[in-house]
């Protein structure tokens, strides 16, 4: 479920969810106002899959591994350059 296939649409794909998260992160936020910007849109018209928190959390883990975002010293999470 890591990437879409003829089954898995992209918006069901961590790496879907992980694209999505990236245009929520204009500034630096927490994990938790992450989450709660997420959560009102989530399974609607504008995201249309439904995804738990911990969803989520792989998604943001996927974009560390993959150096899109990085962690600041007050603990909030930043796209990188």
């Amino acid at each position: 479920m890591i990437l879409p296939n003829k089954h898995i649409t992209v918006s069901q794909s961590i790496w879907g969810l992980a694209a999505f998260l990236l245009t929520f992160l204009e500034s630096p936020k927490t994990v938790d106002e992450l989450w709660a910007k997420f959560e009102k849109i989530n399974d609607t018209q504008q995201f249309p899959a439904k995804h738990s928190f911990e969803r989520v959390v792989l998604a943001l883990d996927f974009l560390y591994l993959i150096d899109a975002i990085d962690v600041t010293q007050e603990g909030k999470i930043k796209r990188c350059a």
